[in-house]
């Protein structure tokens, strides 16, 4: 969920933008940045009889054709950019249409470079990117420009908590609420809660993003998938699968709902109907995640020749989207924990770690590798840090606990899986 926030609802930015015709300064003969208009990535399967499909690119065709009648119509390249970011969250074909979007944003800023719409877009695509540094720094260019727009601020929320400065990103979700109170706000101020170890405010807020969205929009069920989540974080099952139904009542085609009924299955140990609805999720969307489960609840049923081939498949797509411009160090290192390679584990998170050593997940996957390699004291340093923020991820606590066992600290390793239990009563320890 940590890098999703950036496209929340890029749908909706054009109504927050004055879009504004600015003046643009001509391009030189030397420029080399496209202004051409990459294509409309065709949709599959069910996603491709869903009733907006046609009206995405019967609209895609008008603004194509606005543009080639006028190629400085900058407005109009800025829609098509918000439909881009739409389909990207719809469909998962990212590797596709972020660098399709960053190309038609790179030509708005060859045309206009202090365009702040353009500048906030290409941090939103930077972000889900994971090039953090390059996303906050665009996104702190765009805020001088208008410094009281929400949206902008809710991009350096994003960055900052990835980045690991959790203050600084408390302080921009705060202003972003005192801006515009919306489903985005709310939903930034629940995952801050929820860094602070506070989920039942982390609840009540998702659940006011939820109340603040279109009811049946994509956002909306997106805020529904991770009220879920928080559920499922805390041991509250059946509240859980209710917002994984509603929403699949809603839209039977929400991957991402298909994947929370399939953690609910295999919570239950219903390992066959959990891969069912991974299966279906899968192909809807090109998501890694929904591979790399089926992977996990392969090696749950001790078929380890079938979570091997999944483990190497989700590399591939690993890669994939290495290729098209995103950083997947993190998510590299935790496979690699997951299939006991630490060597290449540890390479990986340590090259995500120079990046951001403050944040709290990177701390957290390092602080793994370490103790699976019975290194307690470099796991010791690196779960501190994942718990400085006061986190009761139980995850984050049953490590700690691991590490504080592993060293003869009997009573500091009961006392943190105590406090898991606290937040989640179910959890396999």
């Amino acid at each position: 969920m940590k890098s999703l926030f950036a496209l929340i609802l890029p749908v909706l930015l054009l109504a927050q933008f004055s879009c504004t015709e600015k003046k643009k300064t001509e391009s030189t003969e030397n420029n080399q940045v496209s202004m051409e208009i990459p294509p409309l990535f065709e949709r599959h399967g069910e996603l491709s009889n869903a009733a907006e499909w046609p009206k995405t690119k019967e609209k895609v065709d008008e603004l194509k054709k606005k543009i080639k009648e006028n190629p400085g119509d900058i407005k109009s390249r800025l829609q098509v950019v918000v439909i881009y970011l739409s389909e990207a969250r719809i469909t998962g074909e990212h590797p596709y249409y972020y660098p399709a979007v960053l190309k038609i944003l790179d030509g708005v800023l060859s045309m206009d470079p202090k365009n702040f719409e353009a500048l906030t877009f290409k941090s939103s695509v930077k972000m889900s990117q994971h090039q953090f540094s390059e996303a906050r720094d665009l996104a702190e260019k765009a805020r001088q420009i208008n410094p009281s727009n929400a949206y902008v601020y809710g991009v350096l929320v994003d960055a900052n908590v990835e980045l690991g400065n959790y203050k600084e990103a408390v302080t921009m979700s705060d202003k972003m609420q005192e801006l515009k109170p919306s489903l985005e706000s709310y939903s930034r101020a629940s995952y801050l809660r929820e860094i602070y170890g506070n989920y039942p405010g982390s609840i009540a807020a998702m659940k006011l993003a939820v109340q603040a969205g279109l009811p049946g929009s994509e956002p909306q069920c997106w805020s529904k998938n991770t009220l879920g989540h928080l559920y499922e974080t805390t041991g509250q099952l059946k509240e859980a699968e209710i917002q994984y139904q509603q929403i699949l009542a809603m839209r039977p085609s929400y991957a991402f709902a298909l994947r929370g009924q399939a953690q609910i299955f295999k919570a239950r140990k219903e390992y066959d109907k959990a891969l069912t609805e991974l299966e279906k999720a899968a192909k809807i969307m090109p998501e890694f995640s929904f591979h790399e489960e089926m992977a996990d609840i392969y090696a749950l049923q001790g078929n380890a020749d079938k979570a091997k081939q999944k483990y190497a498949d989700v590399v591939k797509m690993l890669d994939e989207d290495a290729r098209s411009g995103h950083a997947v160090d993190l998510e590299l290192c935790k496979l690699y924990t997951k299939t006991a390679q630490l060597d290449s584990a540890l390479v990986y998170g340590l090259k995500e770690y120079s990046r951001r050593p403050q944040n709290i997940d990177v701390n957290h996957a390092l602080a793994q590798v370490y103790f699976l390699d019975k290194n307690t004291n470099k796991a010791k340093q690196h779960i501190d840090i994942a718990l400085s923020t006061g986190s009761k991820d139980p995850e984050i606590l049953q490590i700690a606990s691991n590490i504080e066992l592993a060293m003869g600290n009997k009573e500091s390793g009961n006392k943190l899986i105590a406090q898991a239990k606290k937040v989640n009563p179910k959890f396999v320890f």
